[in-house]
C-alpha cells in the first residue's frame, strides 16, 4: 500500500465521521432548536455546543492536517481539490455559524436565526457529502 492509499483511507475515515454528523445535525439537531423555547434553548445549546465540539473539533483538525500534508507531500489533482473544500468548509464555518452559534449563547435566538442556521447548514452538507463521495470514487479506482 503506498502513501496515497494511506491517505486517502484515512481520509475516507474522516470524511464518514463528518458526514454522519452533518447529516444528523442538518436533519435532527438544528431543525430541533426551533421547538425549545428561548430560555430552555439557551440552557441545551451550552451542553450542546461543548458535547458536539469534542467530536467535531478533532474531526476537523485530523481533515485540514491530513489535506495540508496531502498538498505538500503529494501535491495533485486530488490534494488541491481536496485541500480547498476543506480549507472553505473551515472559513465558512467560522465566518457564519461562530456568530450565529454565539447569538443563540448570548440569548439574541429569532425564528429567522434559527431557520438561516439550518438553510446555511446544507452548504456544508453538501461539500462534506461531495468530499466523501469524491474520496469514494478515487478509493474504488485504485
Amino acid at each position: 500500500m503506498d502513501y496515497s492509499q494511506t491517505i486517502l483511507q484515512i481520509s475516507l475515515l474522516i470524511d464518514a465521521g463528518l458526514v454522519v454528523l452533518i447529516w444528523m445535525v442538518q436533519l435532527i439537531i438544528y431543525p430541533s432548536f426551533t421547538y425549545y423555547k428561548i430560555e430552555n434553548l439557551i440552557k441545551w445549546h451550552q451542553k450542546y455546543t461543548t458535547g458536539i465540539a469534542v467530536i467535531v473539533i478533532p474531526l476537523m483538525l485530523s481533515q485540514l492536517i491530513i489535506a495540508v500534508i496531502d498538498v505538500f507531500l503529494n501535491f495533485n489533482w486530488l490534494s488541491a481539490a481536496t485541500a480547498s473544500i476543506v480549507l472553505f468548509l473551515w472559513v465558512f464555518t467560522f465566518l457564519n455559524f461562530a456568530p450565529l452559534h454565539l447569538k443563540i449563547t448570548t440569548g439574541e435566538v429569532t425564528r429567522e436565526l434559527l431557520l438561516r442556521l439550518i438553510r446555511l447548514n446544507w452548504i456544508r452538507t453538501f461539500f462534506w457529502s461531495l468530499l466523501f463521495i469524491f474520496h469514494i470514487m478515487i478509493y474504488i479506482s485504485f
